[in-house]
């Protein structure tokens, strides 16, 4: 048979395919929230940097000495391979711990630093541009945490010195972080600019010149929604659901095409099994997994026995009727005459009549045993049970049985099979060889297999009986109350062993050889 996937290779690959299919739409959902977030964290990011340069640019030129201006940076911006790179590069994530949205910043207590409000004043212009172009909030705030310039106005001369994205990039820390949003009766459709999310990325970037934080720039803006950015892609979307759904229907073809066809084809075969069918019974042609095959197969050999079973029942049950109808019509014949016209018969018929029945009689009665005995054998369970060989050959010795046989012979079978077996064929020899043949067992060891040959010196069998001797109730000696059921026994008994029997040509006498496995 050729090579054929097994069908737990066929499950197997179904079901990493769907783990794989569900994992990965999962962490599609996830990845895709992860990019909108670091996609709006990435843009604040870049704004950021800019404003914080300009920032810096105006309050340097409106500061006399430069370094003492603002607050000791504590934390340096972690650097690139190249040490002259300090890049921002987003982090956020969808798990990331989300702060509660603060409370509106409250008026300032204190003055905004002078020159930090001088340089916001001449930023007010460029902070006002790029919040309508870019849809962020932007917040300019000095070192003291008031707001200076704002895309709000009304936010301008608040402080946000509590807020914790103030207070890290105060040290000179880039803050991002995400804080949550109340969502605002004016947030749009699907199709509409703002943005519903309930989550609002903010980000906070020092200004910092000479290791010293000049001030912050607040950034803050709601990344877009899942729903919002699949609607946006929805054509794309589309065509890759479209790719997925035939990539589905391709496995549900070819999961169908593999096993659930053979099994109907299978189902269909059963059915043919239970009907009688010998053509339906046949292997299905074209199996693609080998356990179906293999099931395929079995179940045609399981067929063919069947129909073997049932033939040699038939064969076995005319047999049997044809074996006690003449015995039986013999002796229902005699007690007729005996019943009938027994005063009209002299002693010495009466005698004769019921030597005839009694004669019936005794063969009605081994062939029952016979049968008995060839039930049990047709039946035999294995048994674990190992007999000796060399004692059993030498048991059946006798004036007219002569025996050879190495010792130490022991095969797997039960010692009262074996003695059966071997009985009737040395008892099949003395009856058909003739009352001066004798018979001769020679038992050897050959390799892995014990060889036993029963042969004797008579006239041998015919080729056309040669045929036939196994057969049940095939006899050469009936007259002589032969059954025809003794090689049949032996020949069953030692199938059941992993044992045989056969007729092997000889010139002269018959010929007969035992194969046990040995022990």
């Amino acid at each position: 048979m050729k090579w054929l996937p097994r069908l737990w290779m066929v499950l197997a690959a179904v079901a990493v395919v769907a783990v794989a299919g569900a994992i990965g739409g999962l962490s599609l959902v996830r990845f895709y929230d992860d990019q909108l977030i670091r996609q709006t964290e990435g843009e604040l990011l870049a704004q950021g940097a800019v404003l914080a340069e300009v920032f810096a640019l105006q309050i340097a030129q409106r500061l006399d000495d430069e370094r003492s201006f603002g607050l000791p940076a504590k934390v340096a911006r972690p650097r690139a391979a190249d040490p002259t790179l300090t890049p921002l590069v987003p982090m956020l994530r969808a798990n990331d711990p989300v702060l509660p949205s603060p409370p509106p910043a409250p008026p300032a207590s204190v003055a905004p630093e002078p020159a930090a409000k001088d340089a916001a004043l001449a930023m007010a212009k460029l902070v006002d541009e790029v919040s309508r172009t870019t849809l962020a909030g932007l917040r300019l705030v000095d070192v003291n945490g008031v707001v200076v310039a704002s895309s709000q106005e009304d936010v301008v001369g608040h402080t946000v010195e509590s807020r914790v994205e103030f207070q890290r990039a105060l040290t000179g820390e880039a803050v991002s972080l995400l804080r949550e949003r109340t969502p605002d009766p004016k947030d749009s459709a699907l199709e509409g600019l703002s943005r519903s999310n309930a989550i609002r990325v903010v980000v906070a970037l020092p200004v910092v010149r000479h290791e010293r934080v000049w001030g912050v720039v607040l950034l803050l803006r709601t990344p877009m929604t899942l729903a919002k950015a699949v609607y946006g892609d929805r054509k794309n979307l589309g065509a890759t659901t479209a790719v997925l759904v035939a990539v589905i229907a391709l496995v549900v073809l070819g999961l169908s095409i593999v096993v659930v066809r053979p099994v109907r084809a299978l189902v269909r075969q059963t059915r043919a099994i239970a009907a009688g069918d010998v053509q339906g019974s046949r292997a299905i042609p074209r199996p693609r997994v080998a356990e179906l095959a293999e099931l395929s197969s079995s179940l045609e050999a399981m067929a063919a026995l069947l129909a073997q079973r049932a033939q040699y029942i038939q064969g076995f049950t005319s047999s049997v009727s044809h074996e006690f109808k003449t015995p039986l019509a013999a002796m229902q014949g005699a007690i007729e005459l005996l019943t009938d016209d027994h005063d009209a018969l002299s002693p010495e018929q009466r005698r004769r009549f019921l030597s005839n029945i009694r004669a019936d009689v005794e063969r009605l009665t081994r062939l029952v045993e016979r049968l008995l005995l060839l039930a049990r054998a047709d039946v035999a369970a294995a048994k674990a049970e190992i007999a000796d060989v060399s004692a059993l050959v030498k048991a059946l010795g006798q004036s007219r049985v002569e025996v050879d046989v190495a010792d130490g012979l022991r095969a797997p079978i039960p010692a009262d099979a074996l003695a059966a077996a071997l009985g009737h064929l040395v008892e099949n020899g003395l009856k058909h060889a003739g009352p001066t043949a004798t018979v001769r067992l020679r038992a050897a060891r050959e390799g892995e297999r014990i060889v036993i040959d029963v042969t004797d010196d008579g006239p041998g069998i015919s080729e056309a009986n040669a045929a036939r001797i196994f057969d049940p109730f095939f006899t050469t000696a009936r007259n002589s109350g032969g059954t025809g059921l003794g090689l049949s026994i032996a020949s069953s008994l030692l199938k059941a062993f992993s044992g045989s029997v056969g007729l092997v040509p000889s010139t002269k006498g018959a010929h007969f050889r035992v194969e046990l496995r040995a022990a």
